[in-house]
């Protein structure tokens, strides 16, 4: 029987008890009842990833801050809400001027009061601040955790109460690639995964730039796998993968930035299809119905000239071919932006201009085309019979749909203060019998202020043990999959095996395993000083390790390559680095600087220069000219870095080159010929800038680090030639009132010319 949860977070309790005489059906079936009609909405697509909901009683019109407004709550949200266990959980952007930051907040699900919220800072990023806030929340029915994903990279893990359980720096960590446009990844959780997408490039196998998976364990945050089922990317993209159960295959389905769609196993990250859909890369999220896959996107074809489609897949794919089979498209429309409903064999979407078309699911034969407004970015969601979208404008409109036509209920504009139209990006999120849409002008809850406010909950998590009736051993998996240690650090790995269909067998060395037991296994060390008990599963780095990347590679004796899995494993200590680049090769390929520095790889080479060897950032053929490098782990802080850097004029144009310290940047800036602190490009936030005339084709020495005094952050920076004794001054000092606390050290460049690095150092206090 369904179990009945009852919660008590300052509103109404679903009741206590039954009344005397009523039959065990009878409350099986009330049971059932209060979860189908009050349910949460933990993904930004609903609890069935698709953009449906179960709940009935549904508001049918409303008016901003009149009839059918329960409440408002003044935080500023692009995205979608999430809601659990009777609250409401948003992330958006919050402050003005320096107090600009990121925020995650909870709000009572029955009143709008802030529970608790969460602001930090944004850095190491060129997203705007009017697109903070970009990816929505996830929430875990099972354990109430919250999982962020900020514009500045940081993911983190919540407490349903606000603790922070862990928090991954993914620029610093994995190098995440931002661009100005802001598209951000919404987490995505499936059993004990977390998953979440990016453009990254790190080193080793992942250092040619991709759009890569990343399923993380959603307790510890330990890296579980990673995969890279598609090619070069053509664009940031923010497509949320779904999960369904097809063929007999659980699999991760996901929009790429290469233009192609794409199907894994989501236990393992295996490729199973790939569909190419488009000449850029796919931001709607796809939706599954049995085993067909709708996906949709706003750019030119690959296979015509017309722009945009929304297209049928056949999801069963062709065993180990890369294509699955298109059942239907229709081409010609632009749906760059939203994702589809598919209900009761009807599929609704929301082009550019914020036309919904309905079509049908089996066929695509187009029923009618419903216009609500000017600008569609929105993704529709289906309940109570209505269709409830919104449009970039302020709008929020109420349709019923029919057979050959679609009945405008409401139509209302949100406004900001000042008049001006409140912008909307996400989707309406639908939960206890209410409706919550989150804007530019705050969170609102729709519904019948005078109906009984009952808190229920979904299904809850799905048990993944070991599958009774799997195939045998296919697949081997070492978690973690990714690790940062220092010298002396001992990291417990654990083989996981699972069958050809990627469900799981058992842990190597419990029994469970299909027989497999840890003497099965050989394991290799590649480029990393440490030693490995192979009894436990247990990797120890040398005490005098010095900064390395490298593989351990587990491989089951008999089974060739069939059964293997690498670990990757980055090793950084944590006293001082420097680098004057002199034992390092300047030949072809070789000449990459350290692998261990995140970021350096395929921008950053070693090069000969008037006698010695330096580091060279040259102008980029493709792609962002912008680049950070970080040396040192993230949570570093009380730390100099210096560097020697000269700068090459190239046409007209003059290189930028700096510093990187506690996520704040200290910048050469040829062009302007001045020096700059800065934390966040884009917004400025925090910056302070001073004339500083400086020559091309001249060495120049830069220092800086950050101290924390009196809850302020103080940073420093000089510049000086570097064949001047330095000056005992500062040349440029900055306060930041919301203060870095931690970050890795680093060298930054905007080569609009070449530029040039030496003597780089890094010293602990």
């Amino acid at each position: 029987m369904t179990e009945l949860h009852t919660f008590d977070l300052h509103q109404r309790r679903i009741g206590r008890g039954f009344p005397g005489g009523i039959t065990l059906l009878a409350v099986a079936i009330l049971c059932l009842h209060l979860v189908a009609y009050a349910e949460d909405w933990p993904g930004w697509r609903g609890p069935n990833q698709n953009g449906v909901s179960a709940e009935r009683g549904l508001v049918t019109s409303w008016t901003p801050d009149g009839a059918g407004q329960i409440w408002h709550a003044e935080v500023t949200v692009r995205s979608t809400p999430v809601i659990v266990n009777g609250r409401v959980y948003v992330i958006g952007r919050t402050g003005e001027g320096i107090t600009e930051q990121e925020v995650v907040a909870c709000l009572d699900a029955g009143t709008g009061e802030l529970l608790w919220e969460d602001r930090f800072n944004v850095y190491h990023t060129t997203i705007p601040f009017n697109r903070v806030g970009w990816a929505s929340l996830a929430a875990d029915p099972e354990t109430g955790n919250i999982y962020a994903h900020g514009v500045q990279g940081v993911f983190t893990c919540y407490t349903g109460d606000g603790d922070i359980v862990w928090r991954h720096s993914l620029t610093e960590e994995f190098r995440r690639i931002s661009g100005y446009g802001g598209r951000t990844h919404t987490p995505f959780l499936d059993g004990d995964l977390v998953i979440i997408s990016y453009l990254n490039g790190s080193w080793g196998s992942q250092a040619i730039p991709r759009h890569r998976y990343f399923a993380f364990d959603k307790r510890s945050g330990e890296v579980v796998w990673t995969s890279t089922p598609g090619g070069k990317p053509l664009d940031t993209t923010y497509s949320v993968p779904v999960v369904a159960e097809i063929g007999g295959q659980r699999l991760l389905i996901a929009g790429n930035a290469d233009g192609g769609v794409y199907a894994m196993k989501v236990n393992t990250g295996e490729k199973v299809w790939g569909f190419k859909l488009s000449k850029r890369g796919i931001n709607g999220s796809v939706v599954v119905e049995g085993d067909r896959v709708y996906a949709a996107h706003g750019e030119e074809n690959l296979d015509n000239t017309a722009m945009g489609r929304l297209v049928c897949i056949d999801g069963t794919g062709m065993g180990d071919v890369t294509e699955t089979h298109e059942v239907w498209r229709y081409d010609e429309q632009l749906f760059a932006y939203t994702s589809p409903v598919v209900h009761e064999g009807r599929i609704y979407m929301v082009d550019n201009s914020a036309k919904l078309h309905g079509l049908d699911a089996a066929t695509g034969a187009v029923h009618w085309v419903q216009s609500m407004g000017t600008v569609g970015k929105g993704s529709p969601v289906w309940a109570d019979g209505m269709i409830y979208v919104t449009s970039v404008n302020g709008g929020f409109v109420i349709l019923k749909p029919g057979e050959t036509s679609c009945e405008v209920l409401d139509k209302d504009k949100i406004t900001m203060s000042d008049g001006g139209h409140a912008e909307i990006y996400g989707s309406p999120a639908i939960a206890y019998g209410r409706v919550y849409l989150a804007a530019e002008s705050g969170v609102y809850c729709l519904g019948d202020p005078e109906a009984a406010f009952e808190i229920g909950q979904g299904a809850g998590a799905v048990e993944r043990g070991v599958t009774a009736d799997a195939g045998g051993a296919a697949h081997i998996q070492v978690v973690p999959a990714e690790v940062l240690l220092a010298p002396g650090e001992k990291q417990a790995l654990e083989v996981r095996v699972f069958d050809d269909r990627g469900r799981p067998l058992g842990v190597v060395g419990d029994g469970g395993a299909h027989g497999i037991k840890a003497a099965d296994l050989a394991w290799s060390i590649e480029a990393l000083d440490g030693s490995i008990e192979a009894a436990t599963g247990e990797f120890l780095v040398g005490e005098s390790a010095a900064d390395q990347v490298g593989t351990l590679t587990a491989v089951v004796d008999g089974s060739g390559d069939e059964l293997r899995s690498t670990v990757r494993v980055r090793v950084l200590g944590r006293s001082s680095w420097a680098e004057d680049f002199e034992g390092m090769s300047t030949d072809k390929g070789k000449d990459r600087a350290h692998a261990h520095w995140i970021g350096a790889g395929g921008k950053f080479f070693v090069r000969d220069q008037e006698g010695s060897r330096v580091l060279m950032k040259t102008e980029a053929p493709r792609g962002l000219q912008r680049s950070d490098v970080y040396i040192g782990p993230p949570d570093l802080s009380g730390y100099t870095v210096q560097a020697d850097l000269m700068g090459v004029k190239r046409k007209r144009n003059r290189p930028d080159m700096g510093l990187i310290a506690q996520r704040y940047t200290l910048d050469m800036q040829g062009n302007h010929q001045r020096l700059q602190i800065r934390t966040w490009a884009a917004a400025l936030r925090m910056a302070k800038t001073v004339d500083f005339p400086w020559e091309m084709e001249v060495w120049y020495t830069a220092k800086m680090r950050v101290d924390i005094e009196a809850g302020k952050a103080i940073v420093r920076g000089k510049v000086w030639r570097r064949d001047e004794a330095e000056p005992a001054q500062w040349t440029i000092t900055a306060e930041d009132p919301l203060p870095n606390g931690e970050g890795s050290p680093g060298i930054y460049g905007y080569s609009a010319g070449d530029i040039y690095y030496d003597n780089i150092r890094v010293t602990m206090d």
